[in-house]
């Protein structure tokens, strides 16, 4: 047996020893602690009650898998496959990106902006898992929020997202680089958002292998030539689809805050603010529509 004996305390151990190499103590304890807890469907209250708790073989198993898979470079989000995203538990695969902390103060910004104003029409295009989407109905029950996407796989995991949490957000097919007039009408929208792709190819060299090697890349990267393509695209659909001053938000690219907000203001938009995030990067843009 790979481990001393079939109780927590040896696996939490073996936690420790295997993955030192790679990740800091602090790390490797909620890895530990959180695939506990998934295992088996355990709360943090009962992770304290319970001190030592034995396992079965097939337990033993799937932890020795896990931390197999953490070396390999697997994100952990994948590997028990969910995340926590603005209080909601997001399903999470290679199918979509994982959720980023930066991504909920996003949310954040929106749900501040419309300040509580309740019966909204929001479209969040390139959608993911679905999670700002989700995020934003959760809290605006009664606004009528929609959800795009061009990856068919990565919708069924945004629809999957939905069911479980029990939240009615419309996903539609939509490729956001193309105008398709027949999914809404003209001056429609109170909201757009989105977190389209932005990393240009020439930083794949600085991508951590836990991202490069599992996270699909049509959600990450753009050409070096057009790293704004997608904010182009969506910023005219914004002009024709939302209503006189509704909202545009954006997650940018650190390194091209500015660029954006020049070609959201070229593009007949007023307000249009660039907004830290909590390390203070440049990653949020929101602008208002004449």
């Amino acid at each position: 047996m790979f481990v001393s004996d079939n109780t927590s305390d040896a696996v939490k151990s073996y936690f420790l020893e295997r993955l030192a190499v790679v990740f800091s103590e602090r790390e490797i304890l909620t890895f530990y602690k959180e695939s506990l807890k998934k295992r088996l469907k355990l709360s943090d209250t009962d992770l304290i009650l319970q001190k030592d708790i034995r396992l079965s073989e097939s337990d033993l198993l799937f932890f020795r898998s896990v931390v197999k898979r953490l070396l390999n470079h697997e994100p952990f989000q994948y590997i028990i496959g969910e995340t926590f995203f603005y209080d909601l538990t997001i399903r999470c695969d290679e199918r979509a990106l994982i959720p980023r902390p930066e991504t909920e103060e996003l949310v954040n910004w929106v749900l501040n902006t419309l300040n509580s104003k309740n019966h909204q029409v929001i479209v969040d295009m390139c959608t993911g898992t679905g999670c700002i989407a989700l995020a934003l109905k959760s809290k605006l029950s009664n606004s009528k929020v929609f959800a795009t996407d061009f990856s068919l796989e990565a919708l069924a995991l945004a629809k999957k997202n939905a069911m479980l949490l029990n939240l009615g957000v419309d996903f539609i097919e939509e490729n956001a680089l193309v105008y398709d007039s027949d999914n809404f009408e003209i001056n429609s929208l109170d909201v757009i958002v989105s977190n389209p792709p932005y990393i240009p190819m020439k930083d794949k060299s600085q991508m951590e292998k836990n991202v490069l090697d599992f996270e699909p890349h049509m959600a990450l990267f753009v050409s070096d030539e057009n790293p704004l393509i997608f904010y182009r695209a969506i910023t005219e659909k914004a002009n024709s689809l939302l209503k006189p001053s509704g909202y545009l938000f954006f997650e940018i690219h650190e390194n091209y805050g500015v660029q954006t907000k020049e070609l959201v203001e070229s593009l007949g938009f007023d307000e249009v603010e660039l907004k830290l995030d909590l390390q203070g990067k440049k990653r949020m843009l929101r602008a208002k529509k004449k």
